[in-house]
């Protein structure tokens, strides 16, 4: 088990959370599955309790611990593309699968959990701040998934 482990609360659905994002990322794979050793208020013994995963790289633990909580996006997942295709086919994915597009590319899974599906090339344009920086911003106002050739010509002006 890795020092710092995200910890993502799912009602009952951790592991088909954590399936998704293996099959959909790389650098992702479901590393153990624990099941309840005994009855709990949300479950029943054996139940899927708490499921270890990598998504990206980072370390998570989805715990079924039932409806108590809601996500909200204040917290969320930043997956870094490299170009429209990247991008395409994370935000898809997501979307195509039970999940909800939101604005500046914004979206959430089936299961609530938020996602940024974020090209590299938005982030330069905003480290490079000015007005490279505001026209890129100003044109990402504007879009639900990021379309990275409209950022690459907002960057030139």
């Amino acid at each position: 088990m890795a020092k710092n482990t995200i910890c993502v609360w799912y009602d009952k659905d951790a592991e088909a959370a954590a399936n998704f994002y293996a099959g959909l990322f790389p650098d992702s794979k479901v590393t153990s599955v624990i099941r309840a050793p005994g009855d709990y208020p949300d479950g029943r013994q054996g139940d899927v309790l708490v499921v270890e995963f990598t998504v990206a790289g980072i370390s998570c633990m989805g715990l079924n611990g039932g409806p108590t909580f809601k996500h909200s996006e204040a917290f969320s997942f930043q997956i870094a593309t490299d170009d429209q295709e990247e991008t395409d086919r994370y935000w898809n994915a997501i979307v195509d699968n039970g999940g909800q597009e939101s604005e500046c590319g914004w979206c959430k899974d089936r299961w609530g959990i938020s996602w940024q599906i974020t090209p590299r090339v938005l982030m330069e344009a905003m480290r490079a701040g000015g007005s490279e920086a505001k026209r890129a911003f100003d044109a990402m106002m504007t879009m639900r998934k990021i379309d990275v050739a409209a950022i690459e010509a907002a960057r030139r002006g």
